[in-house]
């Protein structure tokens, strides 16, 4: 998952909405969502390397979604990423409770950015934590953007794609058609705008787009995920590849 933006707690109607695109290499095999067979109560892709999930949700309100952190001078974690979205659906510890289990084992993982969360009627909380910095974070109501780096760092893409959601919330245009267009962005970013994340210019021109297209690598889905004022979710993924 290369970029998420969610809106928590910003229209009357809908306590979240969230847009992400996943990218990953294009040989790496994948299901797309749906309840898992052996987890049902777990709805969302899954990675069929390392089993688990970028992004999912649960019926009870539960959701998770996690980006890697570009960092190509770092360690390689022992664990698989997608097993922190996954085990947190999977169980019924609190969101921030959950967070505390993750920052324990955290140096086990590659650097990641973990988002938790909990809507329901009774209270709605939403968590971030990395393992690139030290504090949890219980955020507040807003729009926030994530790529690969830390929370609402302002990598073009993620100043870029905050700015049109909020377009949308303000005129109070809630469609998938075009929260999915948001996502489908090629556009990359202005020379002098790209970060420094260590890997060569090219590569960083390419990555700087929303939707992401190299010969091996790219965006391979894009999720909606909408919650309605009963509370109840609306998850829709398109798959590309």
């Amino acid at each position: 998952m290369c970029i998420i933006l969610f809106a928590f707690d910003q229209h009357p109607d809908h306590p979240l909405i969230l847009l992400a695109n996943r990218d990953e290499f294009y040989d790496r095999p994948t299901l797309a969502a749906d309840h898992w067979k052996d987890l049902p109560t777990i709805y969302g892709g899954r990675d069929l390397v390392g089993g688990g999930t970028w992004l999912g949700v649960t019926k009870s309100g539960r959701f998770a979604a996690v980006t890697n952190y570009r960092d190509p001078s770092a360690p390689h974690g022992t664990r698989t990423r997608g097993g922190l979205v996954t085990e947190f659906l999977a169980s019924a510890v609190p969101a921030e409770n959950y967070m505390d289990l993750v920052r324990a084992s955290a140096q086990e993982y590659s650097g990641f950015n973990l988002i938790v969360g909990e809507i329901s009627k009774e209270e709605s909380r939403v968590f971030y934590f990395s393992n690139r910095s030290s504090a949890i974070q219980k955020l507040t109501p807003g729009i926030y953007g994530l790529s690969n780096h830390l929370l609402d760092s302002p990598w073009p893409k993620v100043v870029k794609g905050k700015a049109r959601l909020t377009e949308l919330l303000n005129k109070n245009e809630i469609s998938e058609s075009g929260f999915f267009d948001i996502l489908a962005d090629e556009t990359t970013a202005a020379e002098e705008l790209l970060p420094s994340t260590g890997i060569p210019f090219e590569a960083e021109k390419a990555l700087s787009a929303t939707f992401i297209k190299t010969p091996g690598y790219g965006t391979r889905c894009s999720t909606v995920m909408i919650f309605d004022p009963n509370f109840e979710w609306n998850f829709t993924e398109r798959v590309f590849v």
